[in-house]
């Protein structure tokens, strides 16, 4: 709106989401407070030396503008930033929200005169006077609709579209529609089922263990995915913070620092999934799912997994929040319910959804996933730290309670330099694999887009950016005339 971003709407922003956001709270618990220190400056307080990540952490703070926050809206109402609303936010970037239609679209213009536009990072950026946001209820519509040409771009994540949805279409055969992949090289994931250890049945790792070998991801990987993913065996993967094999040089000094604290194997056996895809193996597994059972205080009486003390069947309810889950959940109830779990899914809407995973009631989640920067820190005591474990909203939805865990979380949020932090991200996720505190899921290393040919890119896209799109591309008319997308 013309009116100067100041060092009051800094404070401002830091103070409003620390205060109300329990990520934010848990992103800046080392940042004790900020104070302006000049018309142009802020300064921010420490609680601590040493974590060489505090200063990126507070530049990545999003600016509010105060006093749009404080004023009031049209019906006169202050404005509360922790309440929902359909009153469009004043901003200060490249492009501004024109307008919505609440569930279906969202309309974003380029600002003229934005502040931004000619400082060397966003020359050649933003070159779209328009973007428009779809929103569809229903894949299978959305799927038509692109064909049609009622949009422009779209991401497919399901991987039996991207096999069978478009290669018989003419338009990809005749190029004027373009399947392309893009390399995903800077994000690290973990997707798994989670597994809620504030529930007593899931408080032992070997019980934990057990229901990783009941999952067989290469059938499924033959048969609903077509092959498309990897199975994930690490919480960066994808990543050189990835572990692998046995830990040597600095990573086993860290280790050997909290030998006491962290499981013995990570010294002696590297973490594997189990594998499945054939009847024998499948056979192998299961037998040693309850194997692993029993040592921890079940047998099977009649068809069911019972506690021996207490005779309680072992019931497990997955909740998911669309029908995808079902897809993925109920060929690993059927290898549940072969070893005696009696085993149910829950499907809910979104927001119903929120309100269970932000209060951890839940048995376990269809689908849950943690992004990963190549540059952990400060995050990582809200993903797996023993403080967040019962905060509520917070990240670390598995409710991990461990020292070790703690201790080398710290570690990595303290290293010194790169090596360090390398070696320490790598001693974290051999630990919390080694837990088995989730099961791993699938991934894909790569972004699997579709486009309508009308639109160019730089010769060298951003190494960690995926596609770049829209942010580095642009409308190209020769190139549409020429492929017959122009519009």
């Amino acid at each position: 709106d013309g009116t100067p971003v100041t060092p009051d709407d800094v404070v401002f922003s830091f103070d409003v989401l620390k205060a109300n956001s329990p990520q934010y709270a848990a992103y800046y618990h080392n940042v004790t407070k900020a104070e302006v220190t000049g018309p142009h400056e802020v300064r921010f307080v420490f609680s601590e030396k040493g974590n060489r990540e505090l200063p990126q952490i507070v530049g990545q703070l999003p600016v509010l503008p105060k006093h749009w926050w404080e004023g009031k809206d049209a019906s006169g109402k202050t404005r509360n930033p922790t309440e929902t609303t359909l009153e469009i936010p004043l901003g200060s970037g490249p492009y501004r929200l024109a307008r919505f239609d609440a569930g279906r679209s969202a309309t974003y213009e380029r600002v003229p005169d934005y502040w931004g536009r000619d400082l060397p990072v966003n020359r050649g950026a933003n070159n779209f006077d328009t973007q428009r946001a779809e929103y569809f209820r229903d894949a299978t519509v959305m799927i038509e609709a692109f064909k049609a040409d009622q949009f422009d771009w779209r991401t497919e994540n399901i991987a039996r579209n991207w096999a069978t949805a478009y290669d018989g279409f003419p338009a990809v055969r005749e190029g004027r529609i373009v399947k392309e992949e893009f390399p995903q090289a800077g994000l690290g994931i973990m997707q798994a089922f989670t597994l809620n250890l504030r529930r007593n049945k899931f408080a032992d790792a070997r019980v934990r263990r057990a229901f990783n070998l009941a999952f067989d991801f290469e059938e499924m990987n033959r048969t609903l995915f077509y092959g498309l993913y990897k199975r994930v065996d690490s919480f960066f993967f994808g990543t050189e913070l990835a572990s692998s094999g046995l830990p040597e040089g600095r990573e086993r000094a860290i280790l050997e620092s909290v030998k006491d604290k962290v499981p013995a194997s990570v010294f002696t056996t590297p973490y594997k999934n189990p594998v499945n895809g054939s009847p024998e193996a499948v056979r192998a597994n299961l037998r040693e799912a309850v194997r692993l059972f029993q040592e921890a205080g079940y047998e099977i009486r009649g068809n069911q997994m019972v506690e021996k003390a207490t005779g309680q069947p072992v019931t497990v309810e997955f909740l998911g929040y669309d029908n995808s889950a079902e897809r993925v959940v109920l060929p690993y109830r059927a290898a549940l319910e072969r070893i005696g779990l009696k085993v149910s899914l829950r499907v809910v809407d979104p927001a119903q959804y929120q309100n269970l995973v932000r209060s951890f009631d839940f048995d376990a989640l269809a689908l849950s996933n943690w992004p990963e920067s190549l540059s952990p820190g400060n995050e990582q005591r809200d993903f797996w730290g023993s403080a967040a474990a019962d905060r509520p909203g917070s990240r670390n939805l598995a409710g991990i309670k461990d020292p070790g865990v703690d201790a080398l979380i710290d570690t990595v949020i303290y290293a010194g330099d790169r090596e360090e932090l390398v070696a320490a991200t790598r001693a974290l996720d051999r630990v919390l694999l080694a837990h088995n505190f989730v099961v791993p899921q699938w991934s894909s290393t790569v972004s699997r887009t579709l486009r309508w040919n009308r639109f160019a890119h730089p010769a060298v896209l951003p190494k960690y950016g995926a596609s770049g799109f829209p942010t580095t591309w642009w409308y190209d008319p020769a190139l549409a005339a020429k492929t017959g997308a122009a519009r």
